[in-house]
């Protein structure tokens, strides 16, 4: 388990800076206790996650990485195989963000290991509630694994 003194981290892999502003506004309406750190792609997402450069270098491990499917450079979809595929990182749960709700897309983000699929709700109420459970869920601290 998490010692208690340390917040329940969030890896957002989101290109539009908007929609990161609105999981930032949800987060804080939604009274969550969670640091959120964001990055504009896939690959500086797997940067983030290997403390790869000088940006990333003291980089926390996430409790949690919240995913956009279509980005630039690396998408979604090539970010969840290439975690996946990473023994150091493929514990790390992963959950799709998207405004797409086209069956091949959840379906391939399950078959690529993601932990699960949220559609972004255009209503900023409801997708604040969606957000808070969410993150309520994956911060119980019986859920996740311990880290090493």
């Amino acid at each position: 388990m998490k010692p208690p003194s340390s917040h329940f981290l969030i890896l957002l892999a989101e290109d539009e800076p908007a929609d990161a502003h609105l999981l930032r506004l949800a987060l804080i309406e939604g009274r969550v206790e969670a640091d959120l750190e964001h990055v504009a792609d896939g690959r500086e997402a797997l940067e983030y996650l290997r403390q790869q450069g000088h940006r990333f270098a003291h980089a926390r491990r996430p409790d949690l990485i919240l995913l956009d499917l279509n980005m630039p450079r690396m998408d979604g979809r090539e970010f969840l195989a290439a975690v996946k595929a990473d023994g150091a990182l493929c514990d790390i749960p992963v959950v799709v963000l998207s405004t797409s709700e086209v069956e091949r897309d959840v379906v391939a983000a399950y078959r690529l290991g993601a932990a699960g699929y949220l559609a972004k709700s255009p209503d900023v109420t409801e997708f604040t509630e969606e957000i808070r459970q969410l993150t309520a869920y994956w911060a119980c601290p019986e859920r996740l694994p311990e880290q090493h």
